[in-house]
């Protein structure tokens, strides 16, 4: 099962694709990871078609039998919690159409499936995804790491669960 994990923004939407070992002592692989950018200089409505189309480009390249993203609880700026809010119904849209089941986590699911501890800290959580993935390239963004975090998160939620 290939498993594709979301971490929702409206200028950046870090994506991470893994492939779920076919035994059980085998590791989960990742196959791409990366960022969906959209420039403030556009509308909302084109930024939101862009985030949309980049998603389903994804899911018909990949065909993932799950998609796990990550629950947006609080911002200090509501602008930017509309933004991501609504960037990530148009990812749920996107799932639903192609009949994806999906996996919503909150940021301390994730923390804790990673890294043992609810409060870690990005250097942690990065370092922690590149030794579980066997990952030797540095990450480019934050956002990658933490797609790649919920997509480690979302196989073991719906593996075992409960994480």
């Amino acid at each position: 099962m290939i498993i594709l994990g979301i971490d929702p923004g409206i200028a950046k939407i870090g994506f991470g694709v893994l492939k779920k070992p076919k035994t059980k002592s085998g590791k989960l692989k990742a196959l791409d990871y990366g960022c969906i950018t959209t420039s403030p200089n556009l509308l909302a409505a084109e930024r939101l078609k862009k985030i949309y189309n980049a998603v389903l480009k994804l899911i018909t390249k990949y065909k993932p039998g799950l998609l796990a993203i990550e629950n947006i609880y609080f911002f200090k700026n509501s602008k930017t919690a509309m933004g991501v809010s609504q960037a990530k119904g148009v990812i749920l849209l996107a799932a639903a159409k192609k009949k994806i089941p999906v996996c919503e986590l909150a940021p301390l699911e994730v923390k804790m499936a990673i890294s043992g501890y609810g409060r870690a800290d990005k250097k942690q959580i990065q370092k922690m995804v590149k030794l579980l993935l066997n990952l030797k390239k540095t990450f480019k963004s934050d956002d990658e790491a933490d797609a790649l975090g919920i997509a480690i998160s979302g196989f073991l939620k719906t593996t075992f669960k409960k994480i």
